[in-house]
């Protein structure tokens, strides 16, 4: 398969992604399609490491920073959740609109 069609995927995934960001109001699934948008950036990054492999040596470098990229979106997953949980837990709400009242 053409490195070119999972880069077209990655796009796509990227894009849903950021309308889920942008346009839902829930915490868990904004947090749902910022983990879908990392995963479309670590399909990218093994795409053209895939693509700047010359003959039959591979590149690596693509699979070494999505790893990188996924220790650090286990680490986001871990305090976001716990600050999703502990706004739930005040506001009794998940919604983003309600995180903002927590500064008084």
């Amino acid at each position: 398969m053409n490195p070119d069609n999972y880069l077209y995927l990655a796009a796509v995934l990227f894009a849903i992604g950021a309308a889920g960001v942008l346009l839902r109001r829930n915490a868990i699934v904004v947090f749902m399609c910022v983990e879908l948008m990392l995963n479309a950036a670590n399909l990218a990054f093994v795409s053209f490491a895939r693509k700047q492999s010359s003959g039959g040596t591979p590149n690596l470098d693509g699979q070494v920073i999505a790893f990188f990229t996924m220790v650090v979106a286990a680490a986001e997953v871990v305090v976001g959740l716990a600050i999703i949980m502990m706004i739930f837990r005040s506001r009794r709400s998940a919604s983003v609109d309600d995180a903002a009242l927590l500064r008084r």
